[in-house]
């Protein structure tokens, strides 16, 4: 029994030093990028709001359900892109200007959401 709280205690010291290390790491983010994670973490909860309102409310213009759902994910997939674009510690997009990133995102927004319209019928 006295095992149980000694390696419960340590998992919870583990987890507490996780959380600080990755709140410090988190801190020296530039604030553009901290902006875009706002902008995805609203767009995922939008999404899961809108599944569980299908789940108690139910999903009789299915397709309206599929729309909102896919345009919630799709965008933030896409904002997640952007967010890889514009990151300065990543060497991969180095020679591309934040301007293209998010000239090439709103395009790509303007496409999936043409397309959610055009599902929608």
């Amino acid at each position: 029994m006295v095992k149980q709280s000694s390696s419960s205690s340590s998992t919870t010291q583990d987890a507490l030093a996780l959380f600080n290390s990755l709140r410090s790491a988190y801190s020296a983010t530039p604030t553009s990028l901290k902006v875009i994670d706002l902008y995805v973490g609203f767009a995922v909860s939008t999404a899961i709001i809108q599944v569980v309102y299908m789940a108690l409310v139910g999903s009789f213009p299915f397709n309206s359900f599929l729309s909102g759902v896919l345009s919630c994910i799709g965008t933030a997939v896409l904002a997640v892109c952007l967010r890889i674009q514009v990151n300065k510690e990543n060497k991969e997009f180095k020679d591309l200007a934040p301007e293209r990133a998010f000239a090439d995102f709103v395009l790509c927004n303007l496409v999936l959401h043409l397309v959610i319209m055009n599902f929608l019928g």
